[in-house]
């Protein structure tokens, strides 16, 4: 089947199931292999990319009507792009010619396979090589020390550290005088919790809700064998009682994710952000400190000001003792073909020192 017809039936809502030789998907996809770098779905994207671009162009927008804009795009390309199925067997197998063994992969994000065939989004499993080559090479983190125990492996679903200037932050900030105790909250990889038990903490409890990122974070905390320094708690944010360093790095954009990786950017409502600026007073001990790490990408976006990130402060009771700055060294920082290189130019993450009024 041509890509464009391909691109048209799955544009209108219907799914196609390929039956041919695996590799040879990628005359559709694109033209590389699967296990490339290069993102394989590429062919059914460059049509959705050029039919976009083909639209007459819209009305000069404010930042977050362009963010809006951009997030309805992402969703329609998913969605065309998800349209091509392939079918996996009940133990994970794919039984096309010359299809990669991916059970490993497939157990890693779904569970024990239940005997039960299903058909999958080649995006989905494309997702799923991608995050099994993550869990098994590691991202390094200097903000641990030298290699080679200084990397964190990310699970399926749970968002990789892989920007490493607010660990930086987390690593050169001034501990609180004879702290040694700290709590991470929301602590994901366990990579915050790790940089402070590095940094000498002697006990560190890590709280998270989601289990996929308490498995990973245990992982992670066993890997670098700090588990007789860091306690796993299962909560929605806060553990009993208090301690003398308190610290947060809450999901940075208001708005509803909508995958499991972007429950790690996108907050609704910032309910987590309120949550811990409402709770953090009283669970701070005397002359108790609390770093929340935060981009400021949401100002730029038009989706928070400042004025209201400065009162969510004094609603919880909390002043600024100090605020470390760092800009992003990511990629799309400097990408003038982002569509929101703009606001991403001017972007700067802080880590707020908090303590109570």
């Amino acid at each position: 089947m041509p890509a464009g017809l391909a691109y048209r039936l799955a544009s209108e809502g219907t799914a196609l199931l390929w039956r041919g030789d695996f590799q040879n998907a990628r005359q559709m996809l694109g033209r590389r292999p699967f296990n490339n770098a290069a993102h394989p779905l590429q062919a059914l994207g460059r049509r959705f990319d050029r039919a976009a671009a083909r639209k007459p162009a819209a009305a000069p927008a404010t930042p977050a009507e362009i963010f809006y804009r951009y997030r309805q795009a992402q969703g329609r390309r998913a969605r065309v792009l998800g349209m091509l199925v392939i079918e996996v067997s009940g133990d994970y197998g794919i039984n096309l010619r010359r299809a990669p063994d991916l059970r490993a992969a497939c157990g890693e994000a779904w569970g024990p396979p239940d005997g039960q065939p299903c058909v999958v989004a080649l995006r989905e499993l494309v997702g799923l090589v991608g995050a099994h080559e993550w869990r098994k090479k590691g991202v390094e983190v200097p903000a641990l020390g030298p290699p080679p125990a200084n990397r964190i492996h990310p699970h399926y679903g749970v968002f990789s550290p892989v920007r490493g200037e607010y660990l930086d932050l987390v690593a050169q900030a001034a501990l609180p005088a004879g702290a040694s105790l700290a709590w991470d909250v929301g602590t994901g990889t366990g990579v915050i919790a790790a940089v402070l038990a590095r940094r000498g903490i002697a006990r560190v409890v890590a709280t998270e809700l989601n289990p996929r990122a308490l498995a990973c974070a245990r992982d992670n905390i066993q890997r670098l064998h700090l588990q007789d320094r860091i306690e796993l708690v299962e909560a929605d944010l806060f553990p009993p009682g208090t301690a003398p360093l308190i610290v947060c790095n809450p999901p940075w954009l208001p708005g509803k994710p909508s995958s499991l990786l972007e429950q790690a950017v996108y907050d609704p409502d910032s309910r987590m952000l309120r949550a811990f600026l409402g709770g953090l007073r009283e669970r701070l001990a005397p002359a108790g400190q609390g770093w929340l790490v935060l981009s400021d990408l949401a100002e730029h976006l038009g989706l928070r000001t400042r004025d209201e990130l400065l009162a969510l402060f004094d609603g919880g009771g909390l002043v600024v003792r100090e605020r470390l700055d760092v800009r992003p060294r990511h990629p799309k920082a400097s990408d003038a073909g982002d569509p929101l290189a703009a606001a991403r130019s001017r972007e700067v993450t802080s880590l707020w020192r908090l303590g109570a009024a």
